[in-house]
């Protein structure tokens, strides 16, 4: 009798890298993706250092960057949904 697994098929982060131009994410299961630094302006305006103290959310799904108050899903970022500034009231 064979039993079947659940695997999740979820892509999940295990670090990040921010420079002037990037925000890389690699996968645990071994991928990198990239998306333009401007997508995220609060990572634009952010200082390196600001920019390298991150947490990762939810079991790998998004990352938090909680001194400038930003949070990118890796979902968000495989499908190119850049971050929308809000508008002032």
């Amino acid at each position: 009798m064979r039993t079947a697994t659940k695997r999740s098929s979820d892509p999940c982060v295990q670090s990040v890298e921010v420079t002037d131009e990037l925000i890389t994410a690699r996968l645990v299961d071994g991928r990198r993706i990239s998306v333009p630094l401007a997508w995220s302006w609060r990572l634009s305006d952010a200082t390196p250092e600001q920019r390298r103290k991150y947490e990762i959310l939810d079991e790998g799904h998004g990352i938090r960057w909680p001194e400038i108050d930003e949070d990118i899903s890796i979902r968000g970022m495989l499908e190119g949904v850049p971050a929308q500034r809000s508008r002032p009231s």
